[in-house]
């Protein structure tokens, strides 16, 4: 059963796909944010994004990421490569997630061996570059069952689905909503408006809520302006802003 608590109102910033190749798009968003001043970010980082992103070879960017440690936000690990590069789907439902769905699922269709080798990589590379790491999210929070028993025999403290944080290595669910945008198109951003307006209306009272960004929610003015509004708003009904680990241990204490 998820759980909650009576505690403050809160909320978390969270930027997905953290890559050089993202960096761009986000610089300006957080620079807005940075002057709103005191709003710490969950930055959910790809090693390796689409096999075209090494953080290894982007020294500057990683000198950025530790400055961003050093003001209070946080690093999550997000996946090895952000890319399905798995077989061939087998069933009709696994191509409607693999393929439909999304082409990003990474850990969608991974045995326990394969995701632990890739969740450790992950690890590793956080470890070589002196990053603390607290957190798993999985690409688009598809997680196979393999994936679940290989986060359980690491050192992590937390993983996300759209709706709640879990507490590792037992799964204790914590109720956490979140709110996301699909912003591809003109049609799924005017779509993506009105879902997230009834979101906020339902979750008024929630003690928590999650902003969920996405790179190309910054590359179109009507996304990146409604979540800085958002944002605005949610600080002035007096939500705590948080990272994910501030939040979580929060919950665990309480």
């Amino acid at each position: 059963m998820a759980e909650g608590d009576g505690a403050s109102r809160s909320l978390m910033l969270v930027l997905h796909d953290i890559a050089p190749e993202t960096w761009p798009d986000y610089q300006p968003f957080v620079q807005a944010v940075d002057e709103m001043g005191g709003v710490p970010m969950t930055w959910l980082v790809v090693p390796d994004f689409h096999h075209r992103n090494p953080l290894a070879h982007s020294p500057a960017f990683c000198r950025l990421l530790e400055r961003r440690l050093a003001q209070g936000d946080e690093l999550a690990l997000h996946g090895f490569f952000h890319a399905d590069d798995g077989p061939s789907p087998r069933s009709l439902g696994e191509y409607f997630m693999r393929r439909l769905y999304t082409h990003e699922g990474e850990f969608y269709a991974l045995d326990q061996a394969q995701a632990l080798q890739r969740l450790e990589d992950g690890l590793a590379l956080f470890e070589r570059q002196g990053w603390p790491v607290a957190g798993f999210v999985a690409p688009a929070w598809l997680m196979s069952q393999g994936t679940r028993q290989a986060l359980c025999q690491l050192p992590l403290r937390y993983t996300s689905t759209p709706q709640h944080l879990y507490r590792l290595p037992d799964f204790r669910a914590f109720t956490a909503p979140g709110l996301v945008w699909s912003a591809g198109s003109a049609w799924r951003r005017g779509v993506s408006r009105m879902v997230c307006d009834w979101q906020r209306r339902r979750w008024r009272e929630a003690q928590t809520l999650r902003l969920g960004l996405h790179p190309v929610d910054m590359r179109h003015r009507s996304s990146r302006n409604y979540w800085l509004a958002a944002l605005d708003h949610l600080l002035l009904q007096g939500r705590e802003p948080l990272t994910k680990s501030a939040w979580l241990d929060r919950q665990v204490l309480a």
